[in-house]
């Protein structure tokens, strides 16, 4: 946490530096090799949209604590009691009890680190578990505080930065839909794999709004064989079977040996001998390097990465995040339109009474 804060901290800094160079395309000049400021915008934007992301949910936590500590500090006022004797009816003594079970839970989760018998750390383990639970009480507590008192809230979201992204890969949904999902992504990625879940769940539920288009993204230094998985998965798409091979990758990685990749075209029904051609004749490296390299140029550091209308979203995301971002475009795209239509029409209406 602290190493976050002290890069935000940082990067603060920075901001006034780089907006008194918008006036000069150069920022250096590396032997007459210069460096402009769109390539530095591009390569650290990624990591800056982080770095907001992270700073607003820091200060949302700490927002909802404020209205707490305001919804308990008037409720115990209203009762005519202390905050502390309040505190101990509602929560502390509401608070669910720890079970032993979950105690052993947590030491399995953390065995590795502690190095020390489950008996010598029981007790430190179950004060955290009490915390925890205490804290749950308490946000469940001013939950329903809250129902009934008049709570606003102005904290807007920082503004969207949209990146230019590449849409020229593997993709399902119309071409023409109001939102289109960009993810770059590695076939042989653990956090890739379970947020297919969560995105399949999104293309269900918002059918022909949503387009969603693959690029690639494989990380050598973690996957030594992702990279040829990636062009195995670009012969498919030659064949229009581009996303039935990919599910056979993500359920059998990290599985990826010539022999597997050609098995998977066979279980998809292609023909292994001229699949086996497509692999080894090496046809597909430069489009794999092709989305490398514009996944380096946008500065993303691992996957999955997902830019939804050009916003990145970064990491495992739960459903409920692909909605909120997908909504908020959806009202944006709409209202657009409407307005688009309205100057139309307004414009046809004068164009009438001239003539």
């Amino acid at each position: 946490m602290i190493r976050s804060v002290l890069l935000l901290s940082s990067t603060i800094l920075l901001i006034p530096t780089i907006a008194a160079q918008k006036t000069s395309e150069t920022v250096a000049d590396v032997d007459g090799d210069k460096i402009s400021l769109q390539e530095l915008t591009q390569a650290s934007s990624a990591l800056l949209v982080r770095l907001e992301q992270q700073a607003f949910r820091i200060k949302q936590q700490k927002l909802q604590e404020l209205i707490e500590d305001r919804l308990l500090a008037h409720e115990a006022k209203r009762r005519n009691v202390s905050l502390e004797s309040l505190i101990n009816d509602e929560i502390t003594s509401k608070a669910a009890e720890v079970k032993p079970q979950e105690i052993d839970a947590l030491y399995e989760l953390v065995q590795n680190r502690l190095h020390k018998p489950e008996s010598e750390v029981e007790g430190q383990l179950r004060s955290l578990l009490h915390e925890r639970n205490i804290t749950a009480r308490r946000h469940e507590f001013a939950k329903t505080l809250q129902t009934n008192a008049k709570v606003s809230v102005y904290l807007d979201p920082p503004t969207p930065l949209r990146m230019a992204v590449g849409v020229d890969g593997p993709s399902r949904g119309p071409s023409d839909a109001l939102v289109t999902i960009v993810e770059f992504e590695d076939f042989q990625c653990p956090v890739c794999k379970t947020v297919r879940g969560p995105l399949e769940n999104v293309l269900l539920r918002y059918k022909d709004k949503v387009r969603v288009v693959h690029r690639d993204f494989p990380l050598q230094s973690l996957h030594p064989d992702s990279w040829k998985a990636h062009e195995a998965a670009r012969c498919a798409e030659e064949h229009g079977k581009f996303w039935e091979y990919r599910d056979l990758l993500y359920k059998n990685a990290p599985a990826a040996s010539l022999e597997q990749l050609t098995s998977y075209a066979s279980q998809i029904g292609l023909d292994s001998s001229e699949f086996k051609k497509c692999i080894d004749s090496g046809k597909f490296k430069d489009a794999v390097q092709k989305d490398e390299d514009e996944a380096t140029r946008l500065g993303i550091g691992g996957t999955p990465a997902f830019f939804i209308n050009g916003q990145l979203l970064s990491g495992a995301q739960p459903e409920s995040e692909f909605v909120r971002v997908i909504d908020e475009e959806l009202k944006t795209q709409g209202s657009d339109r409407s307005s688009k239509i309205s100057q139309n029409d307004k414009t046809f209406r004068n164009s009438a009474s001239v003539r």
